[in-house]
């Protein structure tokens, strides 16, 4: 079975009793149980969590570190069956000095012992008093626990198919972390066993650190802090444990609990490594490293095959997420109106000009274009809106074209489609009985025209209404709708459309104007090129024929942001959509995704401008740049065998 590059770690916070080796180590073997319970494969205990953080002139009595050294003996001895790694912290002695140090065990044995580089010795913290830091300290080996293993911070650790280095506490808060070169140094995650006591603020100043060093390092960071038990003689310890992959929060634990806490989750090996990959400051960082090669040091720890996740993966990635709905789809109309503002005042134009269908897609256009004008103190008649009703076209769409651009106060012109259409057809021998891609296209093509042409007569310039998701399926008429002066929604698939439509709705109108776009919402996507059912509704819906779009847009954001293939694409589907798509069903349209978009690149290599609003972008001058005619035959027969 395979594990698609996740490996399962932890972050545990045992309670502790100050000074008591014995009672702290059997508090993290009954972690050690819990975690390998929940399948594993490496956790991180507390700085000093042997002993306890809150020791004080008691680290400078040898008795407390032989006990530790001890008590990790026994600990050794107990898990030595145990197939999970663990780093636990205690005071090292190395020669005439005392270390600050976390010892990374495996089967029982010590793999290396980490020191700590940067100890604090301001306000409450007084480190230096007992321990050495690793600057000062020249060794590259200790004696513990009858074992010499390699000391330093020079080390890396390789398990689980991950590759890991560990830090400690303050080592994280220095202008330069030691976890930035280890990182360059190759190691895809960071431990940290930390202390840090509780202070106003000082938490959410914690999770920014961590957040924005898992970030800047590309790389998953586990880090556990001291909690229950330490004393209280004149500090706090919250006990916290925070699990963070590349910037965002994969798990946390329960603050100032009087309970061990054990927080678990999967970091995503695999799409570090390919962000990494394709990041060139990364790289460039790897390229200029000037210290000598880490020394690795091999656990023989095997990749362990992975069933089912416990991280969180959102159905719709390119969604904000609730906390930040309000501000992104903000920041994401302000990108598309600015664009739009700065391209107008470069084009000199005097009008913009837009199909309107009462589809999402115009909807978002035409507020883009509303809000633009308003930027550019333009007067709102100048932005044109156009209907061309066709074959196809519905009462319903018609009326809420209508009506939107008369609430929003531009300029309302209709042009019917259907006589130019029918000539076409007859001009090139055309039955129009016969209701193919010609008859579909045929329209697509003369409202395009349609468009072009009033915007020469209006000195003005075609806006675009096709999206992201069109784009990466190619559904849109080559030379048709394919075709703009500027393409506003070029950056935003299709279920981020329908997200800013639903908040510049709440946000950017009068009721009215609400009621119209909430009926449009509410109204199947389609492009309404086949004439309407018996009951005057629409009949072509563009999710029967091509699949769901909360789906194409999952397989887009995987493919492209990450470039995972079908079998990682369709396990992470799997768990995203387990309640509404079965396996098959998955299977079924990730198949048509890849089709269709190695098919469709000729129309992608020749797309309008069009600004990018997020991480994925189709912009043959930026993002994504592909033959016309390569073959999908090796993402295809990997789909195929998909079970």
């Amino acid at each position: 079975m395979n594990h698609f590059g996740f490996v399962k770690i932890a972050a545990a916070v045992p309670s502790v009793k100050v000074a008591d080796p014995v009672y702290n180590t059997a508090q993290m073997e009954d972690s050690l149980a819990q975690a390998a319970h929940r399948g594993v494969r490496a956790v991180v205990f507390p700085e000093l969590g042997i002993t306890s953080y809150t020791c004080g002139d008691l680290f400078s009595k040898p008795l407390l570190a032989q006990a530790a050294e001890s008590a990790l003996g026994m600990l050794l001895k107990r898990t030595r069956k145990s197939d999970i790694l663990f780093i636990a912290g205690l005071p090292v002695r190395a020669g005439s000095v005392l270390l600050n140090a976390a010892a990374i065990c495996y089967r029982g044995e010590i793999l290396g012992v980490v020191p700590k580089t940067y100890l604090p010795n301001y306000s409450e913290f007084y480190e230096a008093r007992w321990f050495t830091s690793s600057l000062e300290w020249a060794g590259d080996a200790v004696e513990l626990c009858g074992q010499t293993v390699p000391a330093g911070t020079d080390l890396l650790f390789e398990a689980g198919g991950m590759k890991f280095g560990v830090e400690i506490c303050e080592d994280l808060w220095a202008v330069v972390p030691p976890s930035s070169r280890l990182a360059v140094q190759g190691a895809d995650v960071i431990f940290n066993l930390s202390a840090s006591n509780a202070l106003v603020g000082k938490y959410a100043y914690v999770r920014q650190l961590v957040s924005q060093q898992s970030a800047r390092c590309i790389c998953g960071y586990v880090y556990a802090s001291s909690g229950f038990g330490e004393s209280t003689t004149d500090v706090v310890f919250g006990g916290n444990a925070l699990i963070y992959e590349n910037g965002l929060e994969l798990d946390c634990s329960k603050r100032f609990s009087t309970q061990g806490q054990l927080c678990c989750t999967e970091i995503d090996v695999e799409r570090l490594r390919a962000e990494r990959a394709v990041n060139t400051t990364f790289r460039s960082d790897v390229a200029y490293e000037t210290a000598d090669p880490y020394r690795l040091v091999k656990t023989g720890m095997p990749p362990a095959p992975l069933v089912k996740l416990t991280r969180p993966v959102s159905p719709c990635p390119f969604t904000p997420p609730t906390h930040a709905f309000d501000e992104n789809c903000r920041e994401i109309f302000n990108i598309q109106t600015t664009a739009l503002a700065t391209r107008l005042a470069a084009a000199h134009a005097k009008t913009a000009v837009l199909g309107v269908s009462g589809g999402l897609d115009s909807t978002l256009a035409l507020l883009v274009c509303v809000k633009t004008a308003d930027k550019l103190n333009w007067p709102r008649p100048n932005i044109i809106g156009v209907t061309m009703p066709g074959f196809g076209t519905t009462r319903r769409t018609y009326q809420n074209a209508v009506n939107l651009m008369k609430q929003l106060g531009i300029t309302v012109r209709e042009v019917d489609i259907k006589k130019a259409c029918k000539q076409h057809f007859c001009d090139i021998g055309h039955n129009p009985e016969n209701k193919d891609v010609t008859y579909e296209n045929t329209q697509a093509r003369e409202r395009t025209q349609v468009l072009m042409d009033i915007a020469n007569q209006t000195n003005g310039l075609v806006v675009g209404t096709g999206d992201l998701s069109e784009l990466a399926l190619g559904w849109a008429t080559y030379n048709g709708d394919h075709i703009s002066m500027y393409g506003v929604n070029a950056g935003v698939p299709k279920t981020l459309v329908r997200s800013l439509v639903q908040w510049i709705s709440q946000h950017e109108t009068d009721p009215k104007t609400q009621r119209v776009m909430t009926d449009i919402l509410s109204t199947p996507i389609s492009p309404e090129l086949l004439p309407a059912n018996a009951k005057g509704h629409i009949a072509q819906k563009t999710e029967d024929l091509v699949g769901p779009y909360e789906l194409h847009d999952f397989f887009l954001f995987y493919f492209l942001r990450y470039g995972f293939g079908p079998a990682k694409i369709y396990f992470l589907a799997k768990h995203a959509f387990e309640k509404k798509f079965t396996g098959h069903v998955i299977k079924k349209w990730l198949q048509v995704f890849f089709k269709r978009f190695f098919s469709q690149q000729f129309k992608r290599s020749c797309l309008p401008d069009g600004p990018k609003v997020g991480s994925v972008g189709l912009s043959p001058r930026g993002d994504w740049r592909m033959p016309s005619d390569a073959s999908a035959q090796v993402w295809l027969s990997e789909a195929e065998h998909l079970r």
